[in-house]
């Protein structure tokens, strides 16, 4: 080892380290562009001719050039939940009363937060260094994203204590460098990038890390997932740690005493947002007191301590030039608005969808009208109404389509819908939305077989029905000579199939698309009947006692497997290999059970299954699984690193459960 070389890379290392806090966490500089870009040089010199002193954590990381061939999985530790949703004062109001029920003081103290509009990020540190990022994905498991991260110069490599802990914030892209990519895709005539949030998703997916550090990300931390482990207590000095630790800290943060002060700060940003240099969607409320995080409690899905407040959608005018027709999956026709290109909540938008005939008519809305628009929860355009006063004549009134767009058929509206029907079983369109169905991610998730791949299959004759997927290996040698395609995205196309056929009863269940039944609907149906045989032929009044299925949901699964040629497409499925089971514990709650009519709360990590799994065994022994620990409480099933929910459980007298007692009790 060159000594001379080794300190002269330690002390660049330390000084570029030093400019990137300075610069974006401290907002000055002490140095020019040039001459950081100049030490940055050479320190990749130095170390690309002494590989023997590499750091993951060197500043040259920052630069990418590590390319993946994919983005491994991986389990989050604790679950990255999502929030409960507030849009008005009541509505804030309520979630105050909520948690003053169960925590009864006159005033609850909490932290207001902007919601960055960006990508959820958790970024776990061992000893000061950082070991991983990873994407929120569903919250239970998301894609390491480490060499990407790593590009964003305000996540700090190393941190300023030799601390084992995980940081979530959220990765965003500024308005401004937003504008700045879209004027050089422009030039290049490349396709301009929709908004601040999609451009920010797409950087941090890249395969090539020189394209991701290319697209000048930040990141705002905004949750110490260890704070109480560290001795933090109050959610706002978790944020100031994090700070003090060289972590971006959004400096709009603010400690509220009381559900009135939030209203007032929530007025205050809503007049602020538009100037702000990053887009937000709402405030983030919190109860600073972490310690009654427990006690508050969680829903299924999200902490009852903390609610996002969403702005009232941002509504446009533009010109309505046509309305057009598209055909779904299940043969419903819709009207669309095709319109005057306009930006709404930072997107694009020119297209809007007019749900069905009767809504168009309601509204009097004609072709040429100008119209409001608006994202329905920030994400689905609509329009809201006409503006009849700016009509001159020339508009042309709306005539629902009589025939399929696509094929030709008679359409047909039900009685009792507003909904008009192509029931043509051979409409292109139909087969093509089926197989997009089929292929979805809360269906069979088959990766690699994304939406236009699937038409464009289609128009190839490689796929023509839900059955041809998997005999599509038949035609790997043609699909090779497609641009875009090779040996390793063919067989990965192909292992992802096969690997479908493991799947549960019940993605199978939804994703053959029967009308009315959803992805909740299917696990209902595919837990009490277990495998597809007994569902083929369930009686009406069989289906009609599983809870949440209604007449209408019952007659469609009835009737659709009546159907001959459903019949013959489930033969072919179990032809080529598919489960037909449900793989969820099959066992029947009984008294003699243990966990039968008990409350369990889960809390910390198991080595044999993730919580979730976990939560369906309780489940399906007829246990109740809380998120949080009460003296109702019967059993605590604890995994390691198991936080103050264990604590809690000693503290009230809960029992205790182990893994190894764990898996016993369910006779694993």
């Amino acid at each position: 080892m060159d000594n001379k070389a080794y300190e002269r890379i330690v002390y660049l290392r330390e000084l570029l380290e030093k400019y990137n806090y300075e610069y974006y966490i401290l907002n000055e500089s002490s140095v020019s562009d040039q001459e950081y870009d100049r030490l940055m040089q050479e320190l990749i010199l130095l170390e690309n001719a002494n590989p023997d002193i590499d750091s993951s954590s060197s500043p040259s990381k920052r630069v990418g050039g590590a390319v993946a061939s994919q983005f491994e999985k991986i389990t989050h530790k604790r679950l990255m939940l999502s929030l409960g949703n507030a849009f008005s004062d009541e509505d804030l109001r309520d979630f105050d009363r909520k948690i003053k029920e169960i925590i009864p003081l006159k005033n609850i103290e909490y932290v207001c937060e902007l919601k960055i509009d960006g990508l959820a990020m958790s970024v776990e540190y061992v000893n000061g260094v950082i070991n991983y990022g990873a994407t929120r994905g569903d919250g239970v498991e998301g894609e390491i994203v480490t060499n990407n991260v790593k590009t964003i110069k305000d996540i700090p490599l190393r941190v300023l204590e030799n601390k084992t802990f995980e940081v979530r914030g959220e990765v965003f892209m500024s308005k401004k460098v937003l504008e700045e990519l879209n004027k050089k895709r422009a030039a290049n005539n490349e396709a301009l990038l929709a908004n601040c949030r999609n451009a920010a998703a797409g950087s941090i997916r890249q395969l090539d890390s020189k394209i991701a550090a290319s697209r000048k990300l930040e990141n705002f931390m905004y949750y110490l997932v260890n704070a109480t482990e560290l001795g933090i207590t109050k959610h706002y000095d978790s944020l100031q740690l994090m700070k003090k630790l060289g972590f971006n800290v959004n400096p709009n943060s603010k400690v509220c005493n009381g559900i009135e002060e939030v209203i007032k700060y929530v007025e205050e940003y809503t007049l602020i947002r538009p100037t702000l240099p990053y887009d937000i969607d709402g405030i983030v409320i919190k109860v600073n007191d972490m310690t009654l995080y427990d006690e508050i409690g969680y829903t299924a899905k999200t902490p009852k301590w903390a609610i996002a407040y969403k702005f009232p959608p941002e509504e446009v005018i533009t010109k309505m030039k046509d309305i057009i027709f598209t055909v779904g999956r299940t043969g419903r026709v819709t009207p669309n608005a095709v319109l005057e290109p306009v930006r709404v909540a930072g997107s694009l938008i020119s297209r809007a969808t007019l749900h069905n005939e009767d809504f168009v008519k309601e509204r009097d809305i004609k072709i040429g009208d100008y119209v409001v628009i608006r994202k329905a929860g920030d994400v689905i355009p609509e329009v809201v109404r006409v503006i009849k006063d700016k009509r001159d004549g020339s508009e042309q009134d709306f005539v629902m389509a009589t025939h399929c767009p696509i094929c030709g058929s008679l359409l047909e509206r039900k009685n009792d819908e507003a909904a008009h029907y192509c029931f043509n079983p051979n409409c292109d369109k139909k087969k093509i939305e089926s197989l997009i169905h089929f292929a979805s991610r809360d269906a069979m998730n088959i990766e690699g077989l994304g939406d236009s791949i699937i038409e464009e299959f289609y128009n190839l004759g490689y796929l023509k029905k839900i059955e041809d997927i998997y005999s599509l290996d038949s035609h790997k040698d043609e699909i090779k000579l497609m641009e875009g395609y090779g040996d390793k995205s063919v067989n990965k196309l192909l292992a992802s199939i096969e690997k479908s056929k493991e799947n549960s009863l019940e993605k199978l269940l939804f994703g053959l698309g029967i009308k009315e039944v959803g992805a909740k609907g299917a696990k209902l149906i595919a837990k009490k009947f277990k495998a597809m045989d007994f569902i083929e032929n369930a009686t009406m009044e069989e289906l009609l006692l599983i809870k949440d299925v209604g007449p209408v949901m019952a007659e469609n699964i009835y009737n659709y497997f009546r159907n001959e040629e459903n019949q013959n497409l489930l033969l072919s499925l179990k032809m080529f290999g598919l489960n037909m089971d449900y793989l969820g514990s099959t066992f029947v709650a009984d008294e003699s059970n243990p966990f039968n009519n008990k409350i369990c709360v889960l809390t910390g990590t198991l080595s044999s299954m993730t919580r979730n799994e976990a939560k369906q065994i309780l489940e399906d022994f007829g246990a109740s699984v809380s998120g949080s620990v009460s003296k109702k409480t019967n059993y605590v099933i604890a995994g390691v690193e198991a936080g103050s929910k264990l604590d809690k459980a000693k503290t009230l007298g809960v029992e205790v459960i182990d893994e190894e007692t764990f898996l016993k009790m369910i006779g694993r």
